[in-house]
């Protein structure tokens, strides 16, 4: 058996930018002592630096994995799916269609299509077959996460603007809240005099 290459997948929204050598990561020292220093390299799988048209031409599982999760519409998760029904259409792939299906319904659709009930589905053509039937549903629910989310980025603009950086508890804190309180905090903005003015029940 060979060597093992240490792989880092990174999902995180701002890019990978620390060294990939671990010795790069450890002052020099003097004297000789230089080649005493790890050396370890690992691969970085950064998938924020793979556009879906670099995506796309592959025929490759983590591709399709990280396609699903930067999918925009419900027409690209369909679209991916199909392809998937299609790789692992094989019996001996039946262990990869259940991770497949399992990673959909506990990770991925809860969080595209809250409150919906995902516990009949059990194959990889059925969840193809369930998205089919709410596309229309799941489109508005994006629409409207969408506009959730961009209504979070700007609150959270126009605070930094008026009372400095945020911690990371206030951040968190507005970009968890639903429309009506993002409306109501945003029109405190315009006469409170500390970020507790606003935040204040």
């Amino acid at each position: 058996m060979g060597p093992v290459l240490p792989i880092v997948l990174y999902n995180v929204g701002r890019r990978w930018d620390a060294p990939q050598e671990i010795a790069d990561l450890i002052v020099p020292v003097p004297g000789g002592l230089e080649t005493y220093r790890p050396r370890l390299q690992y691969f970085l799988l950064d998938e924020g630096r793979y556009a879906e048209s670099e995506l796309a031409t592959l025929r490759n599982l983590a591709a399709a994995l990280f396609r699903l999760k930067n999918s925009r519409t419900p027409q690209d998760v369909e679209r991916i799916l199909a392809a998937l029904v299609t790789w692992l259409r094989a019996p001996e792939q039946s262990s990869l269609r259940r991770a497949f299906t399992v990673w959909l319904k506990r990770v991925f659709l809860p969080g595209r299509l809250p409150g919906v009930e995902l516990g009949r589905i059990n194959d990889l053509q059925e969840v193809q077959s369930m998205l089919a039937e709410r596309v229309t549903e799941w489109t508005e629910e994006w629409k409207r996460q969408g506009r959730l989310e961009g209504e979070a980025a700007l609150l959270l603009r126009q605070l930094e603007q008026r009372f400095g950086p945020l911690n990371e508890a206030d951040r968190t804190r507005v970009s968890r809240a639903d429309a009506e309180t993002l409306l109501k905090w945003g029109e405190r903005i315009l006469t409170a005099a500390s970020l507790e003015d606003v935040f204040e029940p």
